[in-house]
């Protein structure tokens, strides 16, 4: 069997300016970067196109193929004919080199060359990384050289693209009287950046430019915010955001074009792609495959109560992702059992899957079919049982084998999201925003997770009181939580209901324009497993031929 890089390798790339003059593009409209992979310059006007949205149930240790889906799916409707585009995130190195891997799917459903995607790509998350840090060292400077702007509790906070947990809380400032004054920091993946979420938030580069320069990023002696503003610094930060700001056009093994712009994730920041990317797609093709990160309760959740309001877009239907082994996880199979026949475990565990359904169904209200992604092991007992369970919820399966088969394994799928698309909808926020932000809170937990109790320990409710001051109730609401359970406790699987919800700290995003409430055992900066997907690959020193990158 062939590996995901031995399959990309071996697929049919056509040159990227061929990608482009599919989508009506000419040589002027692209910047490659190589023969590849090109950016592209962002077109935003309002269009009539249709959007798909892609989510999942929540994610286990095994997969359940988000991404595959996604690209399965695009690579289906242009096999039924169809003007299609994909809209997808890009990968960060710290689950590449981690336990989750790349971002490029699987199998015959991959975006290519899967390589160049997953190391580097065209420097993206390297200009963000810079970025953010331009504005820790100009911080640090004005503390250093008399502290002018009065800056007495620094919010802001260094970033890196990778998983390390050594970094989360540090002392700078040491050694030498020239280091300046010493002090405590920290870092953040650049996923949790809020660098990276404006990026994804803003509509043009003067959108850009403006939410940088609100950027909260210290406290001053009377409790009052000191912005990227008072640093004078907005300039030179979206200087170094220039050519990021734009979209990487990239293609599926299909030949399927694909914008890949910002990687958010979903369970530390709001887990969507740029706006700027989704909306040029939609004004390239007349169908956009797009998706939200981890399960629907976080990334569909954001993707609806935050990027459609900010973007003025709204998905036409929405593919719920899922497997047997993942149901069958959620009901209490082990893993030595998980690719066995478990029919209590199946009908235990699908409560996980109808959770998200009713979600999206009746709260969000929006069309949605499920996309079951078939395993050798699966039988035609528990597949029925999945169809039959579905249908009493009034949702349609589409049983997908695009993993083996590429874009015809994605057939069915392609035919039952067509038919959900000539259903007009527009979806139901999960709270107003004249609501105020423990009220948000409170109705994602009660809503969407189906929490009984919401807590705010001593610091949520001082920072509810920080927030109420500077008059930014009005703002959206990003939770922070585990992305393996409805809850924020990963153990409680399954469809929990009635539990206690527990909001540790709230952080205010000016730039972004969200509050990030952070909940149960969550942190801003992952750390490594025991065995990281780094200690498994090696490359060829004498072709340059990578092995183990997945």
């Amino acid at each position: 069997m062939l590996s995901d890089i031995q399959i990309a390798r071996q697929a049919n790339l056509k040159p990227i300016a061929e990608i482009a003059r599919d989508l009506g593009l000419s040589n002027d409209d692209i910047e490659q970067y190589g023969k590849y992979k090109a950016k592209i310059e962002p077109k935003l006007t309002k269009s009539n196109s249709k959007l798909i949205l892609v989510t999942a149930t929540n994610p286990t240790p095994y997969g359940e193929g988000k991404t595959t889906t996604s690209i399965g799916l695009a690579d289906a409707l242009k096999l039924a004919g169809k003007n299609v585009c994909l809209a997808l995130r890009e990968p960060s190195l710290g689950p590449v080199f981690g336990i989750k891997g790349g971002a490029a799917g699987g199998g015959y459903s991959q975006i290519a060359p899967m390589e160049d995607l997953n190391l580097h790509f065209t420097g993206d998350f390297h200009a963000i990384t810079s970025a953010n840090n331009l504005i820790s060292a100009i911080i640090d400077n004005s503390l250093y050289q008399d502290n002018p702007l009065d800056m007495q509790e620094i919010l802001w906070k260094r970033c890196m693209d990778m998983n390390d947990r050594a970094l989360r809380n540090i002392t700078i400032g040491q050694g030498s009287k020239f280091d300046g004054i010493e002090r405590k920091d920290g870092f953040n993946i650049t996923a949790a950046s809020e660098i990276m979420a404006i990026l994804c938030l803003a509509t043009d580069l003067s959108d850009l430019k403006q939410r940088i320069a609100n950027i909260t990023v210290a406290l001053n002696s009377k409790k009052e915010p000191v912005y990227v503003r008072d640093l004078k610094c907005e300039d030179a930060v979206t200087i170094l955001l220039k050519d990021a700001i734009k979209p990487n056009l990239f293609q599926t093994l299909q030949n399927t074009p694909c914008l890949v712009h910002g990687g958010p994730f979903a369970n530390i920041a709001h887990g969507c792609n740029s706006i700027i990317a989704t909306k040029t797609a939609l004004n390239l093709a007349d169908y956009v495959v797009t998706e939200a990160g981890f399960g629907s309760e976080l990334g569909a959740e954001k993707f609806i109560d935050i990027k459609c309001r900010v973007a003025d877009v709204n998905p036409d239907a929405v593919v719920l992702v899922s497997t047997i082994r993942s149901i069958k996880y959620n009901g209490g199979a082990d893993k030595d059992s998980i690719t066995k026949p478990n029919e209590q475990a199946l009908k235990s565990g699908i409560a996980n899957l109808g959770g998200h359904i009713r979600n999206l169904k009746e709260q969000f209200k929006l069309n949605v079919v499920v996309a079951l992604n078939k395993f050798s092991f699966d039988t035609d007992d528990e597949i029925a049982y999945v169809r039959w369970y579905c249908d009493s919820l009034g949702v349609k399966v589409a049983v997908c084998e695009n993993f083996a088969k590429g874009g015809a394994g994605a057939s069915e799928l392609a035919t039952h999201v067509l038919d959900e698309l000539n259903n007009p909808v527009k979806p139901n926020f999960t709270y107003e925003m004249s609501d105020d932000i423990k009220t948000k809170i409170e109705k994602i937990a009660t809503k969407i997770y189906a929490a009984g109790e919401v807590v705010f320990e001593d610091s949520a409710l001082k920072m509810l009181n920080e927030i109420k001051s500077q008059a930014l109730d009005t703002l959206p609401v990003c939770i922070a939580k585990t992305q393996y359970s409805f809850s924020d406790d990963a153990k409680l699987l399954g469809r929990p209901e009635g539990f206690k919800f527990v909001v540790k700290d709230l952080e205010i995003r000016t730039g972004a324009g969200f509050i990030v409430a952070i909940c149960g055992k969550i942190m801003l900066m992952p750390g490594l497993s025991p065995i990281p997907g780094a200690l498994n690959m090696s490359i060829d020193t004498q072709t340059g031929i990578i092995s183990g990158l997945a």
